[in-house]
């Protein structure tokens, strides 16, 4: 099931937090709960991607874009996402995520999400999103406009552009 309890308390936590600049990061406190696991009492792959929902959307209201989304009627999808896992989180565990806004092209936003256990990173989520209107995409530029930043965003970093690149030679629709 969707955390929506969760979602409300990181909405009510982060209310008052200052706006954030593209490239500023939303620092957020969680608790792997029994639910979160898989058999083998860790956090589970699946539900790491759920969770990271309770970083994105405060850093996006922080960001101005919710605004700008409920302003125009636009609606937010994830287009593509990249994680490295690389620790585990277990029961019960309290661990800290940093979710940043990178940047844009002239399709996509781009977003960078970890969770950190102390000083070690556990995973790493590269998110590609996308606002959707009545037509489809909406341009990241007429996006940025309506959150009062400038339309042409930061340089996206090489890592990001390496990982859009291999993205357009990856075939779609896959092989049946």
């Amino acid at each position: 099931m969707y955390p929506f309890f969760r979602m409300m308390k990181e909405l009510w936590v982060h209310r008052n937090d200052p706006p954030l600049g593209i490239g500023e990061p939303h620092v957020s406190h969680h608790v792997c709960w029994p639910w979160d696991l898989d058999f083998w009492f860790e956090l589970n792959n699946g539900r790491t991607l759920t969770l990271y929902d309770l970083g994105r959307i405060p850093m996006a209201r922080r960001l101005g874009l919710i605004r700008a989304l409920r302003k125009n009627g636009w609606g937010l999808t994830v287009a593509g996402v990249s994680v490295r896992y690389r620790a585990r989180v277990r029961l019960m565990q309290g661990f800290t995520m940093k979710s940043r806004a990178l940047g844009w092209d002239d399709r996509f936003f781009y977003l960078d999400q970890s969770i950190w256990l102390g000083e070690r990173c556990a995973n790493q989520a590269l998110y590609r999103v996308a606002a959707t209107g009545p037509e489809g995409i909406v341009p990241p530029a007429k996006v940025a406009a309506a959150m009062n930043i400038p339309e042409n965003g930061p340089p996206l970093p090489e890592w990001v552009q390496n990982w859009i690149t291999a993205e357009a030679s990856r075939p779609w629709p896959p092989a049946a």
